[in-house]
């Protein structure tokens, strides 16, 4: 009975930081904001959520699963991120004309 509580607990905070998120992504203009918006509290939330399931499933084979998700996320998501905020900020840099295309290069290829 406690363990549903807490686990409910978890997933209606994770799932009101997926709502946060995708009330940032309509209401923030530009990229880099957009994609704050959407990996900081997604993350949390995805976390909180997997957590409220590991909860709730005790000690179920899938445990193990929902471990592994919650590691992919937390590897995966600050990569993309950079990623997007770096390929954005050249595109944005390159449109107002302070880049020219050898400086957008990737250096570690030499």
């Amino acid at each position: 009975m406690m363990g549903d509580i807490i686990s409910s607990i978890f997933l209606v905070l994770g799932a009101t930081l997926a709502l946060t998120t995708a009330i940032g992504m309509v209401r923030f203009k530009d990229t880099l904001s957009r994609m704050h918006a959407s990996t900081k509290p997604q993350t949390f939330g995805l976390l909180l959520m997997l957590i409220g399931a590991m909860i709730r499933l005790g000690g179920h084979v899938d445990f193990g699963m929902l471990v592994l998700a919650g590691l992919f996320a937390l590897m995966t998501a600050p990569v993309i991120a950079h990623r997007i905020g770096r390929l954005v900020y050249q595109e944005q840099r390159a449109r107002d004309g302070l880049l020219s295309r050898d400086e957008m290069e990737n250096p570690a290829q030499d």
